[in-house]
């Protein structure tokens, strides 16, 4: 029964985080991380929790970035990035070199170093598309470049984090023939599940797919709409599961083809007469069970590595207060330069892309979790300083915003993107 009482204990905390994240109008995720700290800390969770618990934590990874990529519209994506890419690589680039640098500077270790630097590369798209919203911005042309930039900021991490992570934990060794290698692997990866978006998934199979006798003529919209749709959920969710567990056959994470998996979706896919509103009910319960209930035991598990040590925090104020700064000042600065002279934004809709990539959140607690969790790579020093530094740039993010609204016009890049020519 010691699972169980741990499961409601866990959920209980689950129920707290998502009020108080309501009244701070922050995500959740950093409250899920508290309470998990707070709970091992009074003694109610173990530090180290029984395979049931630590079972579920890990669905709830693979849960949580396929909702990330299932969330994401893989048409407006794509129509965005030639006005993102500059954002993506230059906000991304520096707040990795900023971390790796100080992380060199502070632990001493290139590969604790390099995990710190891939940590701050990943932006919290969840926590600044709320927090525009609640200042009415979420419509913005800021607001469409902040979303496909953190996007293709995700990707790359996804991408270096199956690189970078086994030859930093000594699983391969760092040689010109094992680094290509692992780099070709990441790439047969990716373009294995690139086939499968343009030619296995839609309505009907294309090229040489659409030859298979029988099988050819069917796609993902046929098996979506079986039955009235009634096994959309378990459709997509099976299909999550096996990306992410091709991803592991090819020396991944699960996590990576999870997202991947999400992101070659398409809303039409579940567009068939017969089944209306497929969609909405699917991803509707994929984010419950994400983001509220599954999901969110990875968080409060991943919390619980916080045993509070007094002498540790004391002497790691330093480490965090440059960290949180050096992070803050790269990713505003290279962010909203990018958006100026790369997006065609003007200076205030720049910097507000700047203020709204300050973010890390789901992706970025994944990247640690993986390093220090699984692979041992953090130390426990860098672990605490990421996490404390991640919850310092959360805070910071609906603040900014907020501070510079009355700067911020949203209609005029906005209308100008979407007016005839």
């Amino acid at each position: 029964m010691d699972s169980l009482t741990h499961l409601a204990i866990v959920w209980s905390a689950v129920y707290a985080a998502f009020v108080a994240a309501r009244l701070t109008r922050l995500t959740p995720v950093p409250w899920y991380l508290a309470m998990g700290c707070l709970l091992v800390n009074v003694g109610l969770l173990p530090q180290e929790p029984d395979q049931f618990i630590r079972g579920l934590g890990e669905v709830g990874i693979v849960l949580i970035m396929f909702a990330l990529g299932f969330e994401e519209r893989t048409d407006n994506f794509l129509d965005s990035i030639k006005k993102s890419w500059g954002i993506a690589f230059f906000g991304a680039i520096a707040p990795f070199f900023t971390a790796y640098g100080i992380a060199r500077y502070f632990f001493t270790d290139h590969n604790i170093a390099l995990m710190c630097g891939l940590t701050m590369t990943a932006t919290a798209v969840s926590l600044t598309m709320v927090s525009l919203r609640g200042e009415g911005l979420h419509r913005s042309a800021a607001a469409t470049r902040i979303m496909t930039s953190a996007v293709l900021d995700d990707i790359a991490s996804l991408t270096l984090l199956a690189v970078m992570v086994p030859i930093a934990a000594g699983q391969a060794s760092v040689d010109p023939t094992t680094i290509v290698f692992t780099v070709a692997k990441a790439l047969l990866f990716f373009f294995v599940v690139t086939v499968m978006g343009a030619w296995l998934l839609p309505g009907r199979l294309t090229g040489w797919f659409a030859r298979v006798p029988l099988l050819g003529h069917y796609g993902m919209n046929d098996v979506l709409s079986y039955a009235r749709g009634e096994n959309a959920i378990l459709t997509v969710l099976l299909l999550a599961l096996l990306v992410g567990l091709l991803a592991h056959l090819f020396g991944f994470h699960p996590a990576v083809g999870a997202y991947m998996a999400g992101l070659i979706l398409k809303e039409e896919y579940f567009q068939i007469k017969g089944t209306e509103g497929s969609y909405q009910r699917t991803k509707q319960v994929i984010d419950s069970v994400a983001f509220y209930s599954i999901g969110p035991v990875f968080f409060v598990g991943l919390g619980t590595k916080l045993v509070l040590d007094l002498d540790m925090l004391l002497s790691l104020i330093p480490h965090v207060a440059v960290m949180t700064i050096g992070v803050f000042i790269a990713q505003i600065t290279s962010a909203s330069l990018a958006a100026r002279y790369t997006s065609d934004l003007d200076w205030p809709n720049a910097m507000m892309v700047g203020f709204g990539m300050l973010g890390r959140a789901e992706l970025a607690f994944v990247v640690m979790d993986i390093a220090y969790v699984q692979n041992s790579i953090l130390s426990a020093e860098a672990f605490y300083t990421l996490m404390f530094t991640a919850f310092w740039l959360n805070v910071a993010v609906p603040i900014a915003i907020a501070l510079w609204k009355p700067y911020c016009q949203p209609g005029d890049d906005l209308d100008r993107e979407q007016a005839p020519p």
